[in-house]
């Protein structure tokens, strides 16, 4: 199965509209991304090839972006997206098998498949560590800024037909997630969407940071029936606020949102957070190249 084909992709210009009875497409859509590798895999810093693309992708599993069963992109396109060469890239991949990430196979019908299950749900496992209460503080007073001024700037752009319907089909994967874990990876993926409708690699690559950060916490925490019917309404609410280009109505909403969960962890984790130690999220992406655009391409 190709990424691409498992990736939310557009059903039409109606097919936004009819899910969340949004305005009409507005015209002069920017060159963003509306496919998530593409928004995620940002060309590496220098110096660091090989750690920054080990970091680039491992995070991209762990969040969703490539999920359990999905092939990873081809050697080449993964080289070119990451601008390092393909024995770093090999290399890197080789990391990847060896933390358990992924798997290959060799042959006309081989490649890499991922088989980490990505973000975790539920009640941390045994094998924890701490978090201070500074560090829980940063991952929500840094969300608090972020995810709202993605949501603004998301609902500000005029979006295409495809950005659109990539939206309302994120949406639609968070509210009928048949389980937990796989509304987790949802519910991430419908973020970082947001994000890259925002038009702005580095405030994808903030949010990516975010939310890897963000699902070290959920993860301490038990699954609450009325929270995710709460989360639900807000995210259908954000969503209609994009689409509609509400940018007031999308940045009120995405904060309430963030200071929902901010109570939930607050209440429920304290000021110091017990994480599993396994899900400890690599150092925050690498910023992209001062001369890289935006990829015209999808709690």
């Amino acid at each position: 199965m190709s990424v691409t084909a498992a990736l939310p992709r557009a059903g039409g210009p109606g097919a936004a509209g009819g899910t969340t009875g949004a305005a009409d497409e507005r015209s002069g859509a920017p060159d963003v991304p509306h496919d998530l590798p593409d928004a995620v895999l940002r060309p590496v810093r220098d110096g660091n090839a090989f750690e920054s693309t080990v970091e680039h992708l491992a995070t991209a599993i762990r969040l969703g972006v490539f999920r359990a069963g999905e092939r990873l992109p081809p050697e080449r396109e993964l080289a070119e997206r990451l601008k390092v060469g393909r024995a770093t890239l090999r290399d890197a991949i080789g990391a990847l098998r060896q933390a358990g990430l992924v798997t290959t196979s060799r042959g006309r019908s081989g490649g890499t498949v991922v088989v980490h299950p990505g973000l975790r749900s539920g009640p941390a496992p045994a094998d924890t560590r701490t978090r201070t209460g500074a560090e829980v503080v940063d991952v929500l007073l840094f969300r608090r800024v972020v995810e709202p001024g993605a949501a603004a700037l998301a609902a500000a752009a005029p979006l295409t037909a495809a950005q659109r319907a990539f939206l309302a089909d994120a949406l639609a994967a968070v509210t009928h997630a048949p389980d937990d874990a796989s509304r987790r990876v949802a519910d991430a993926r419908l973020h970082l969407a947001v994000a890259t409708l925002a038009g702005s690699p580095l405030l994808v690559e903030a949010v990516t940071a975010t939310q890897s950060r963000l699902s070290e916490l959920l993860s301490a925490i038990p699954v609450l029936r009325a929270n995710i019917a709460h989360s639900d309404v807000q995210h259908a609410d954000l969503v209609d606020a994009v689409l509609r280009g509400d940018a007031e109505r999308a940045r009120a909403v995405a904060e309430e949102h963030c200071d929902a969960t901010s109570a939930l962890l607050r209440g429920l984790v304290g000021r110091a957070g017990t994480v599993p130690a396994s899900a400890a999220p690599a150092p925050a992406p690498a910023p992209p190249a001062a001369t890289d655009p935006p990829t015209a391409t999808d709690d």
